[in-house]
């Protein structure tokens, strides 16, 4: 085993076991911003009406970067004020986690866009995202505080729970929900967390 690998990785795990309370104190914000952005999407695709299977992904695409933009500024933010590098090794090791699943919902996405106006599809790639976004957490939850891989399940048995929704109610179901629901679950799921992690860390400074 080469030295300065595992010297490397046992530095990354002491850093991570060390800075544990830090990385939950920062994730309130970037959870809160997260789950605010989520829930006026859901709001704007709502009254907007964007009705087809094309403008819904394309509207989450932008949704998912414009969220991904604002926790890179909220994150760089802190790192500049605690005079920390922002691409850490630490960092790397959350991201490298997180990327396969993130990866295959942004291609399963991409993949409609070009398919076609197919409202069963969406219906279908919903839960999908839920489940792989809740996968991404539970991974990145090995490397950060233990409530992430807690929130990664909520994701993903809200994806399924969901799924099993659309399976016993698909006939009544309207296009135009899927925009309150991806808000709902995105951005209510975010803020629910944001808002826990920022009172139990007050109360753990009193």
């Amino acid at each position: 085993m080469n030295e300065n690998w595992a010297a490397e990785n046992l530095q990354t795990i002491r850093t991570l076991m060390e800075r544990s309370a830090v990385y939950r104190l920062a994730l309130a914000p970037v959870m809160m911003l997260t789950g605010g952005v989520g829930l006026v999407a859901g709001g704007v695709g709502w009254f907007a009406q964007c009705d087809s299977s094309r403008s819904f992904i394309l509207f989450w695409f932008a949704v998912a970067a414009a969220a991904l933009v604002g926790s890179f500024v909220v994150i760089r933010r802190q790192a500049l004020r605690d005079h920390e590098p922002f691409w850490s090794s630490p960092t790397r090791r959350v991201a490298q986690a997180m990327l396969p699943s993130l990866f295959i919902g942004f291609v399963a996405g991409l993949l409609l866009v070009f398919v076609g106006d197919e409202e069963e599809l969406i219906w279908a790639l919903i839960p999908l995202w839920m489940a792989l976004y809740g996968a991404a957490l539970h991974a990145a939850g090995f490397f950060m505080p233990r409530g992430i891989k807690v929130l990664g399940w909520v994701f993903i048995l809200s994806g399924m729970l969901l799924l099993l929704g659309i399976v016993a109610f698909g006939d009544s179901l309207e296009f135009r929900f899927t925009h309150p629901i991806m808000g709902g679950l995105f951005g209510g799921l975010h803020l629910t967390y944001g808002i826990y992690l920022r009172f139990t860390e007050q109360n753990n400074a009193l």
